[in-house]
């Protein structure tokens, strides 16, 4: 066997191929970064375009996120086509795995189709507050399957879009404004009018609750052991937590200075001896 021959044989076809289809992967591999970089430059300007008010956030987080994966994957097909791989039978075992994994993942479809109709009809978008699914959270992206809360104690949740689309959503981010429902508990014994009154001053006297509409304190029970007096008033929502707090502590101390009685839950224990 003369393997001199062999290995010149060797090294021709070596230098064949690198000089026709070695080049083309070089290019192809380099056109493939090149892209990918380009791609991704531009997916970023899209999801920064809300800064300049010319599209909603949601809408523009999403959009980004569309083109980058359908961009590279158009650049990637067309990359093996240069390279000289069939693409028909690249298309065949794609479709075939298309119809395999649309059977196999019939929930992600739902969920598919959830995120699409989410962005269309836009019950919230990025930002907002909202609770669903037994979860509250801050909404920080919308993808096409599913959607990211952060929640106030800084935990990720990840909600499938599909239970999204269809069940019930509380959104407290969509109004400017929210009121603020608190209920106090004061003895029978005492003066109710003056504890509505020192309620009704210290709300009146908070810069963060809106005088319009007005703050509204009432009696709305008699309890077993105790008059229930309801104190509404409304702030803007970014303010909700702090009136919340606020009101609450301030209440308990004008009530203790006041010599108004806050009752509580008793059990007397009697001791029968024979």
């Amino acid at each position: 066997m003369d393997w001199k021959a062999t290995l010149n044989r060797l090294l021709d076809t070596v230098i064949g191929w690198a000089a026709t289809a070695g080049v083309r992967l070089i290019i192809a591999i380099i056109a493939l970064l090149i892209s990918f970089k380009i791609i991704n430059a531009i997916g970023k300007r899209i999801a920064k375009s809300h800064e300049k008010g010319k599209i909603d956030k949601t809408l523009a987080k999403t959009f980004a996120y569309i083109f980058k994966i359908g961009m590279k994957c158009i650049v990637a097909i067309c990359l093996v086509g240069y390279v000289g791989i069939d693409t028909s039978g690249l298309a065949a075992i794609v479709t075939s795995f298309g119809v395999c994994a649309g059977l196999a993942l019939n929930g992600a479809l739902s969920n598919l189709a959830g995120g699409v109709l989410i962005i269309i009809t836009r019950p919230f978008r990025v930002d907002d507050f909202i609770e669903a699914q037994g979860y509250s959270g801050t909404v920080e992206d919308i993808h096409i399957t599913y959607t990211r809360l952060r929640t106030p104690d800084n935990k990720v949740v990840y909600v499938p879009n599909g239970a999204l689309s269809t069940g019930n959503v509380v959104n407290y981010s969509e109004k400017a404004t929210r009121r603020v429902d608190l209920t106090f508990s004061i003895g029978y014994s005492c003066d109710y009018e003056k504890a509505k009154g020192i309620i009704m001053s210290l709300l009146e006297a908070h810069e963060l609750v809106l005088k319009d509409p007005a703050p509204t304190v009432r009696v709305t029970e008699h309890g077993a052991s105790s008059i229930n007096l309801s104190a509404k008033a409304w702030v803007n929502n970014a303010d909700y937590w702090t009136v919340y707090f606020d009101i609450t502590e301030q209440v308990k101390t004008a009530f203790d200075k006041e010599g108004i009685e806050i009752p509580f839950n008793q059990l007397d224990v009697h001791i029968k001896k024979d």
